[in-house]
């Protein structure tokens, strides 16, 4: 009887010591609500779509559509980049908010200036005016900036839509009295007003190429011009020679058609006839102004192409103003891309950069001071 006794005290004992107890259990995983879940679904897909865009920036290649479209913008990317940080971080969700620092610090490295040549230049300001805002100026140091005399000039470009900006352009010509003015879009009305409303006493030189819609274009010069073979373009891309103090200077107008869906291809085509011509400038030590809508942002790796092929240097960026946008201007500022350029040979030193207002066209005209030397 006592041993039975001890036996059963001895399994009770063990019994007891090997429950657990209910309270002292790991709770199964909660799942998240449903509508945490679509939060971080829309989250993943957004970065997904930021770390495909960033790998094209940084692979050289402009990709496909959306790509090309939305590359302009890349600048931006920061706003979504930083709204998904914050949305991972009241989620909870770890990976999502080490993910969106990851493209928030890519996106960021990808503002650094991009600029080639020998030249280079010191800015002062954002460059952000607008017609009657204050000029951004830069010490810039060219090739031969050494050298004597060297000659003042000022460069416009501007796209007036289907000529529909041609009055205001006609008074920011009157107004700001530019060397060299670069015209797209410039079709038979806006030939005849430039022609009707600004003297050939003040242009004597004028390379006019008349269309209908978008594919008219003008050079206007203060300085002699001879015309030369255009870049082929489905939307004219003149060019001419000008004699600027005792040097001869190259002309060309860039006008490529838009990376819109179903063009890239074509985009891609006169953007690189325009790379072809910008190196053929170069091989011939020539100094070289190429100016105009160029439907691309140094983000494109096609526009970096031609800046690198013809050792070109982007006058705003070297004012200080290398994100100021100029389309579309029915964004609010500083919304929108640069896709208006001044490209120069480091022939040229660049004094200043302005962006000006035109009322009835989506694009900001562009006004560079340069110094030939």
């Amino acid at each position: 009887m006592t041993r039975t006794d001890r036996t059963d005290s001895s399994t009770d004992s063990t019994d007891s010591g090997d429950r657990t107890d209910p309270a002292d259990a790991p709770s199964p995983p909660v799942a998240r609500p449903l509508h945490q879940r679509l939060l971080i679904g829309a989250t993943g897909l957004f970065l997904l779509a930021a770390t495909v865009l960033l790998g094209c920036r940084a692979l050289g290649s402009d990709g496909v559509t959306p790509v090309p479209q939305l590359l302009a913008f890349l600048p931006w990317l920061l706003v979504p980049a930083a709204l998904a940080l914050l949305l991972a971080a009241l989620l909870r969700w770890r990976a999502g908010a080490v993910w969106a620092l990851v493209v928030m610090g890519a996106a960021g490295w990808f503002l650094r200036p991009y600029d080639t040549g020998s030249g280079t230049g010191t800015g002062t300001g954002t460059g952000s005016g607008t017609n009657t805002g204050s000029e951004v100026r830069a010490a810039g140091a060219a090739s031969g900036a050494g050298s004597a005399a060297p000659v003042p000039l000022t460069v416009l470009t501007s796209n007036v839509e289907y000529g529909q900006a041609t009055r205001g352009l006609i008074e920011v010509i009157r107004r700001e009295k530019p060397d060299l003015v670069f015209v797209q879009e410039c079709e038979f009305r806006c030939v005849e007003l430039l022609a009707e409303q600004i003297p050939d006493a003040d242009y004597p030189y004028r390379n006019v190429v008349k269309a209908s819609s978008a594919e008219g274009s003008s050079i206007l010069s203060r300085f002699p011009l001879t015309d030369t073979a255009r870049i082929p373009g489905l939307l004219a891309m003149p060019g001419s020679t000008a004699r600027v103090g005792d040097r001869t200077v190259r002309l060309q107008l860039a006008h490529p058609l838009p990376p819109i869906p179903g063009m890239v291809d074509d985009w891609h085509t006169e953007l690189g006839r325009i790379r072809t011509f910008a190196a053929a400038q170069k091989a011939a030590d020539a100094p070289l102004i190429l100016a105009g809508d160029f439907n691309a942002t140094r983000d494109h790796a096609t526009f970096r192409s031609v800046l690198d092929a013809g050792g070109l240097r982007d006058s705003a960026l070297l004012a200080g103003a290398g994100r100021t946008p100029s389309w579309p201007t029915d964004l609010p500022r500083p919304l929108g891309a640069q896709i208006d350029h001044v490209l120069v040979s480091d022939d040229f030193s660049v004094r200043s950069a302005r962006f000006l207002d035109l009322a009835d066209t989506d694009h900001r005209s562009l006004l560079v001071g340069l110094e030939l030397h």
